[in-house]
């Protein structure tokens, strides 16, 4: 006997499936939008994630040519700046030698602590996301991932 698949939720009730304070996927697709200009304006090629803000994949974009190793490193960067709620930039600055949270890249697997990974937040302050970038210099890539944070703002 066959099973049905369960019933698909009717896109009028997608929205009671949201969480409040989360990125939707119209904002995450805005942020990947002008990351990748910022990119392209550059003349570099790169992975570009932008998680919720429980540090989930949201939405991703890999501009042709991109390296493939620098997929995880960009989803890496997002969920980093997620799940410190700082940049890789800034916690990179701590994890340093001598100071207070040197190892912590050791300690929750696939940790990023170099920049290109920036929180998003919305209009009143809330971190409703992240996005990391990765394909360049490390510059080039927090210009990037700025670039993206700037499009909700």
């Amino acid at each position: 006997m066959a099973v049905a698949p369960p019933a698909q939720a009717a896109p009028a009730d997608a929205a009671k499936l949201v969480l409040s304070g989360d990125i939707t996927l119209a904002q995450a697709q805005k942020v990947i939008a002008a990351a990748q200009a910022k990119a392209v304006e550059q003349g570099t090629l790169m992975n570009i994630a932008v998680v919720d803000a429980g540090g989930n994949l949201k939405a991703f974009a890999r501009m042709e040519g991109a390296f493939l190793g620098s997929i995880d490193i960009s989803i890496g960067k997002a969920r980093t700046a997620r799940f410190f709620n700082m940049s890789t930039k800034e916690l990179g600055d701590a994890a340093q030698p001598g100071q207070p949270l040197y190892g912590i890249e050791v300690t929750n697997g696939n940790l990023v602590i170099f920049g290109g990974g920036e929180l998003l937040r919305a209009k009143d302050g809330t971190i409703i996301g992240a996005v990391g970038v990765s394909g360049s210099s490390v510059e080039n890539d927090m210009a990037v991932a700025k670039a993206g944070v700037a499009a909700l703002n």
